[in-house]
Parts: structure tokens; sequence; C-alpha cells
């Protein structure tokens, strides 16, 4: 089985969209240069479906009225992706965790907006004034 590599941002959204289901490669292309607001070549997706296919990460099969390849994840390729995903999430978690700040009374964290109040002359962080108004009280 050949070490697949996913070194760019085109590789990462194709297995992320084979996640979610089967799709053919114009369907991965068309949709990634969508979202990533770039044009994407079939060079950069056709290759990258042959060596997942052939590390035995997704299978083909003609489907549609226009017989159309279509690639989906096998068990293996679920694991696999999971796995990244997993990586990538712990990535973004660590870019993002100084940037949140704990609600003073139920202690849910808060990335953006939230609600602040001064309370005893020392201003709180609270994920809403629902949960100000109960810290309050207590």
């Amino acid at each position: 089985m050949a070490e697949i590599k996913v070194t760019n941002m085109v590789k990462f959204y194709a297995l992320g969209m084979l996640y979610e289901g089967p799709k053919h490669g114009y369907e991965i292309i068309k949709k990634i240069g969508e979202n990533l607001n770039k044009k994407v070549s079939p060079g950069q997706i056709y290759p990258f479906l042959a060596k997942l296919e052939k590390s035995k990460l997704i299978t083909s099969g003609k489907r549609g009225e226009r017989d159309k390849k279509v690639y989906s994840l096998t068990p293996a390729g679920k694991k696999f992706v999971q796995g990244m995903l997993h990586k990538f999430g712990d990535l973004v978690e660590l870019a993002i965790e100084p940037n949140l700040t704990k609600c003073a009374h139920c202690g849910c964290e808060i990335f953006k907006g939230g609600h602040r109040e001064k309370v005893k002359g020392k201003e709180l962080a609270f994920c809403c004034k629902h949960c100000a108004a109960s810290f309050k009280k207590h």
C-alpha cells in the first residue's frame, strides 16, 4: 500500500467530500474550486484518486445516466479520514484556544461575542445575558 500524504487543501478537501458520501471526479473538482475560490485542475484530483484507490482507501464504480465514475471511501478509507480530521481538529484547537473565554457562570467556552457585565466591580465574561443574571442571583 502506497503512503498517502495529504499535503495541500485540495487533497484535504477531496477526502472531506468523500467522507460525506460518494462523488464523481468532476463534482469534486467543481466544488473544491468554488469553495476554495481557486481553479482546480483534473491533474490535481485524478492522480490523487488513483493513489487512494491503489491504496484501497476508495473504490470506484460507474453510475448514473452518463456512466460517470463514482468514488467511495472503503471502511479503511473512512478510518484514514477520521484520523486525519482528528489531527486537523487538534491543530485548529491549538490555533483557537488562546482566543477562548470561559463563561463565569456555566463554564462554556466563548470564541466570539458573548456578554460582558460588571459584577462587584469586576468585568466578567458570560455566554449570554441569562447566565449573567443567574450568576448575580447566586
